[in-house]
C-alpha cells in the first residue's frame, strides 16, 4: 500500500466512522472504484483506532466527567448511585455483545461480509433501520413527545438495547453511528444525546478490535518500515478528519435530521448495484 493510499483512506475513515454512512463500507468501496486493492479488515481496524482517539479528544470533557463521576459514586460505596457511573456501567454492558459476536464470527468478518453484494444489502437494512428511526421521531413530535435530553436523563435499557444494536456494525456497510444513534431514537432519547452515547459506546468496541487485529496480524501490518509508516500515517489522518466529523455532526443533529444521510445511503446503494450489474465492480475483493 502507497503513502497516497494510506492517507485517502484514513480521511475516508475518519469521515465517515461516525457519519452514519459507514466507513468500513466507504474504506471497501473507495479502493475498488479507485482500482486499488482491498486494504482488509486488518488495515481498517488498525485505522480506526485513529477515530478512537478523535472520539477521546472530542468528548474529553464527557470522558472526564464519566469517570470522575464513577470514581466518585465508587468510593461513596454506591457505584451506580450517578448517572456517570449508570452510563460507564451500561456502556462496559452495551460492549459485551460485539466482543462476543466479533470474535464467534471474525472469519466471517474477515471474508465473505466485505463482499460487495454483503456491502449493499447491509447498507440498505442499514439505511431502514434510521429511516423507522426518523418516523417515529416524528410520530413522537406529533403526539407532543420530547426525546430526553442529556446524560442525567439516560436509562440503563438505553445502552443494552444500543449495545444490542451495534452489532449490527459488524458488517460493513451498517454503520455503527447510524444503527446506533436510531436506537437511541427508538427508546426516546434526543439525536444529540444518543450521538453522544453513541460514540463514548464505540471506545471499547473500536479500541477492541484496533489492538486485536493488530496484534493478531502484526506481521502483515507492521512487518516491515514502509508498512508501519502507511499505518502510522493512515491513523492520524483518520484522527484529525475524525475529530472534526464529530464536532460537526453533533452541532448539526442539535436542529437537523437523519434524512440527508438516508438519501445518500440509499444514493449510494444504487449506484453500487448498478456498477456491479454492469460489471464495473467486482462483487469480491
Amino acid at each position: 500500500m502507497s503513502i497516497l493510499q494510506a492517507i485517502t483512506l484514513g480521511i475516508v475513515q475518519g469521515l465517515t466512522e461516525f457519519l452514519p454512512i459507514s466507513s468500513t463500507a466507504h474504506v471497501r468501496i473507495v479502493p475498488a472504484l479507485l482500482g486499488w486493492p482491498d486494504p482488509g479488515s486488518a488495515f481498517s481496524a488498525v485505522i480506526q483506532c485513529g477515530t478512537l482517539l478523535a472520539v477521546c479528544m472530542a468528548m474529553r470533557q464527557d470522558i472526564s466527567r464519566l469517570l470522575q463521576g464513577s470514581y466518585t459514586a465508587l468510593m461513596a460505596g454506591r457505584p451506580l448511585e450517578t448517572a456517570e457511573s449508570r452510563i460507564v456501567t451500561m456502556i462496559a454492558f452495551g460492549t459485551l455483545p460485539i466482543v462476543a459476536v466479533g470474535l464467534a464470527a471474525r472469519q466471517l468478518i474477515r471474508g465473505q461480509a466485505r463482499d460487495l453484494s454483503v456491502v449493499i444489502a447491509a447498507l440498505l437494512l442499514g439505511t431502514i433501520v434510521m429511516m423507522l428511526a426518523e418516523v417515529f421521531s416524528w410520530w413522537r413530535v406529533r403526539h407532543g413527545l420530547v426525546g430526553r435530553s442529556g446524560f442525567e436523563s439516560v436509562k440503563f435499557s438505553d445502552g443494552l438495547t444500543m449495545g444490542l444494536m451495534q452489532v449490527m456494525a459488524l458488517i460493513p456497510g451498517t454503520s455503527r453511528s447510524g444503527v446506533t444513534i436510531s436506537s437511541g431514537m427508538f427508546t426516546g432519547l434526543d439525536r444529540p444525546t444518543a450521538a453522544r452515547l453513541s460514540f463514548l459506546l464505540s471506545l471499547p468496541a473500536v479500541a477492541a478490535a484496533g489492538f486485536l487485529e493488530a496484534w493478531q496480524q502484526r506481521a502483515e501490518i507492521f512487518g516491515s518500515s514502509a508498512a508501519i509508516t502507511t499505518a502510522v500515517l493512515g491513523t492520524l489522518a483518520a484522527a484529525l478528519v475524525g475529530y472534526l466529523s464529530i464536532r460537526w455532526l453533533l452541532s448539526m443533529l442539535a436542529s437537523q435530521t437523519l434524512w440527508p444521510f438516508i438519501l445518500y445511503r440509499l444514493t449510494l446503494a444504487s449506484l453500487l448495484g448498478w456498477s456491479l450489474a454492469a460489471g464495473w465492480l467486482s462483487v469480491v475483493a
